[in-house]
């Protein structure tokens, strides 16, 4: 599908955001069930149902994750912050303190470059939660020395539902990339 869209009422072409068409198919179909339909593109972002991008389609699913590219192909990334409680358990002073002193302190970073739609609005803005990266069900930093690193983000087989969301104007972007349909537990209390 390209940026450019044809005009039925008008009988001409006008431009639109490809970014934002995608993102409103991705809530539409995170919102739907349609039946499966057969594609080549594993990771095409119009394909439908949700779930059609996991193969095969194994238990419920509720939301299509992606990442978002810009100008210059670089991932879009955000900082989080309220990842999953399993995953950040509360800590006293003392042994914040003394994790952070300790050589044997995993550091995870609390930088994602996965997204979810909550909502599509106006022309071509929307609200995207931010979702942690998981390897093997524990947080997952995906930088090296403070940038994004391509090889850990191969490594990345899980999300985690974070307590931020950012509101974004999709047609800022130049590339949307689907990942993976998931099931995320967003009322999960451990």
């Amino acid at each position: 599908m390209g940026c450019e869209k044809k005009d039925s009422k008008h009988d001409g072409c006008h431009k639109s955001n490809c970014i934002c068409e995608v993102v409103r198919f991705i809530q539409r179909v995170q919102n739907t069930c349609p039946e499966v339909d057969c594609v080549e593109c594993d990771t095409d972002c119009f394909m439908a149902p949700l779930g059609s991008l996991v193969s095969p389609v194994r238990g419920r699913v509720n939301t299509r994750v992606f990442s978002l590219l810009t100008g210059n192909g670089d991932y879009f990334k955000a900082v989080f912050r309220g990842g999953k409680r399993k995953h950040y358990p509360k800590m006293t002073a003392e042994e914040t303190l003394a994790n952070h002193t300790s050589s044997h302190h995993k550091h995870t970073s609390c930088v994602s470059v996965f997204f979810r739609v909550q909502t599509v609005f106006d022309s071509c803005c929307a609200t995207i939660q931010v979702l942690q990266p998981l390897y093997n069900g524990h947080p997952f930093d995906i930088t090296t020395d403070g940038k994004i690193c391509y090889e850990k983000i191969c490594k990345v087989n899980g999300f985690g539902p974070t307590n931020t969301c950012l509101t974004v104007d999709l047609s800022c972007f130049c590339g949307i990339q689907c990942i993976d349909d998931v099931y995320i537990n967003f009322c999960d209390e451990d």
